[in-house]
């Protein structure tokens, strides 16, 4: 136990250090993957698509892509699981970040199809299944390397630095396509200017790099080490005696990212398809991530004090419920206030069960399998609702004839399975504080 305490007060001391590391590679990993759908609402349709005389074949086309990077992420989730628990957190880490650069600069060098044909369209799909491996293999890691890194009563706090950075990201991701879309002629962004936010990613995985090199292993993964307790296979152990935490995780994952891709994917191309709105939407997402990059480690300290199921539920109730204002608002309200509806909608919403999530999941399973369990657990509740939202969206748009009221009905029936995974979960804050508030309850009796 002597070897551990020093690594314990070390790591409560590199805290800071740690949080921004895992926030700047975080911010980095999904700018990476944030670019991709952008683009594929914007760009991929009548790039690296066959031309068609109907505009809704080309976007599902580009949407299926989009889609097939979450598919790939469990198979990214069950790699970095099993290197994670054996290895340490930080080496997968660096891989991820490694990969995912190498896959988006190469995305922003591709060749169009009507210079290489289904060739172009094929490689896309492979940059994009190896974006989802980096980013099946990211998530994980990050939030553990902070999580495990903080005092119990911070860990919600801690590990929303990596929940931030996926706000962070987006921003980011937003920011520059909307500066180069804004730089250029309509015809120069199209031909070669989409390009640019692929190629500046370079830079960034260089600074995530060099970064995530001089950050530390958490130390109840050096007293796991050190204990001997590194199991051979521990994604197998997780889906042998752990499935409860992973279906509960699951569900945790079914019903945030499906509103988030609709927010920030499939709702540039519907506005842009609808009323000509793509340019106000980017510049309502760049606002609306402002606002949740603020707003994540609020709710995340919130959680820290009242538990994690408050806000959850709160947040549950109130996406499914906006789903069907959300798209009434796309197509009649006045965009002028489009950047007001995201706010809300990000930051008071989302953020209110994303914040706490890196803990939360965490909280879910013991050290020794948490890296397979988490990455596990969040990366098929995101397959199933993330990647699969906006091909299901546009598919369900064209079954309504043009309506959106099924795809606002698809989004409530996830917050009810959510909802259900939100009741199931453990929620060790609340715990501690009711056995806290019991322990002291008797001491008063006793002293009475």
């Amino acid at each position: 136990m002597s070897n551990v305490q020093p690594a314990t007060r070390t790591a409560h001391a590199n805290s800071k250090k740690v949080g921004f590391a895992a926030f700047i590679g975080t911010t980095i990993e999904w700018y990476d993957f944030y670019i991709y759908s952008t683009a594929s609402a914007l760009i991929f349709s009548h790039t690296f698509f066959p031309p068609s005389t109907n505009p809704l074949t080309g976007i599902l086309g580009a949407f299926a892509a989009y889609g097939v990077g979450f598919f790939a992420r469990p198979l990214g989730a069950v790699f970095a699981g099993h290197f994670g628990d054996r290895l340490g957190r930080k080496q997968v880490l660096v891989f991820s970040l490694v990969l995912m650069g190498i896959a988006t600069v190469l995305t922003g060098l591709l060749p169009s199809y009507a210079t290489a044909g289904l060739l172009a369209t094929a490689l896309l799909v492979l940059l994009r299944l190896l974006q989802g491996v980096a980013t099946g293999a990211e998530w994980g890691g990050a939030s553990l390397l902070a999580v495990e890194h903080a005092r119990p009563r911070s860990r919600g706090l801690l590990g929303s630095f990596t929940q931030a950075g996926s706000a962070a990201g987006m921003l980011l991701a937003s920011a520059t396509f909307l500066i180069v879309r804004s730089s250029l002629s309509t015809d120069a962004f199209s031909a070669w200017g989409w390009r640019l936010p692929f190629l500046f990613s370079v830079i960034l995985v260089a600074v995530g790099v060099f970064v995530r090199t001089r950050i530390d292993e958490p130390a109840p993964f050096i007293a796991v080490k050190a204990e001997g307790r590194i199991r051979r296979l521990p994604v197998a152990e997780v889906l042998r005696h752990h499935r409860r935490a992973l279906f509960v995780t699951i569900g945790l994952r079914l019903l945030q990212p499906a509103m988030y891709a609709i927010v920030t994917t499939y709702a540039i191309s519907y506005l842009n398809m609808k009323r000509g709105g793509a340019a106000a939407a980017l510049s309502a997402v760049i606002i609306g991530s402002i606002f949740a990059v603020i707003a994540t480690p609020l709710w995340a300290a919130l959680s820290d004090r009242i538990g994690r199921r408050r806000p959850a539920i709160w947040a549950v109730v109130g996406i499914s419920l906006l789903a069907w204002p959300f798209f009434w608002f796309l197509d009649h309200g006045n965009l002028t206030y489009l950047p007001l509806v995201y706010a809300i909608e990000l930051a008071i919403f989302d953020a209110a069960i994303y914040a706490p999530g890196a803990a939360w999941f965490a909280e879910q399973f013991p050290v020794e399998v948490r890296y397979s369990g988490i990455s596990l657990g969040y990366q098929i509740g995101t397959l199933l609702s993330g990647g699969l939202t906006p091909f299901v969206a546009a598919a369900l748009l064209a079954a309504g004839h043009g309506a959106p009221w099924l795809i606002c009905a698809y989004i409530s029936a996830l917050g009810l399975l959510s909802l259900i995974a939100v009741l199931a979960a453990a929620d060790p804050v609340r715990r501690s504080a009711s056995q806290a508030a019991s322990s002291h309850a008797q001491q008063t009796s006793v002293a009475g």
